[in-house]
């Protein structure tokens, strides 16, 4: 049974998390748009010094022979968004942090179509949108049976 002073350190915890997720939050908002908006990839002039060529986590999620999802994209926003409902799990803010992932995965991708050398894809689109899904729902169990 946790006592009124465990109780009490938990929510200092609790407190203190919220002070270092927050600005890490912030911090990934900045890189992920930076890495969206940069014509080619930064991955690819560092690792490869060739701004052209994007690395692959692993192979793309294939659905069908003719479907696939990107799987550097669906990565990043399962990241992305586990960062987010950390910083924000003990907060009002959760519908807004949804509305927020959701409007920048679409943003950003549509943003591809005037950058230079990058294009929109809907497979890209679905990674991000499906990378954002899978956090939310586990959230949501989460919280039923907290």
């Amino acid at each position: 049974m946790i006592t009124d002073k465990e109780n009490e350190i938990n929510k200092i915890m609790i407190k203190n998390l919220n002070k270092i997720f927050i600005p890490v939050f912030y911090i990934a908002n900045l890189v992920l748009i930076i890495f969206y908006l940069f014509p080619g990839s930064i991955f690819g002039c560092l690792f490869y010094r060739n701004c052209l060529m994007q690395p692959k986590i692993t192979g793309n999620i294939i659905i069908t022979s003719n479907f696939f999802i990107s799987s550097n994209h669906f990565y990043a926003f399962i990241l992305f968004s586990v960062l987010g409902f950390f910083a924000y799990r003990n907060t009002k803010k959760i519908k807004f942090l949804i509305i927020y992932l959701f409007s920048l995965s679409i943003i950003l991708e549509l943003l591809h179509i005037f950058i230079p050398i990058r294009s929109f894809e809907w497979e890209d689109l679905i990674g991000n949108i499906l990378g954002i899904i899978l956090p939310i729902i586990v959230y949501k169990i989460k919280n039923k049976y907290a």
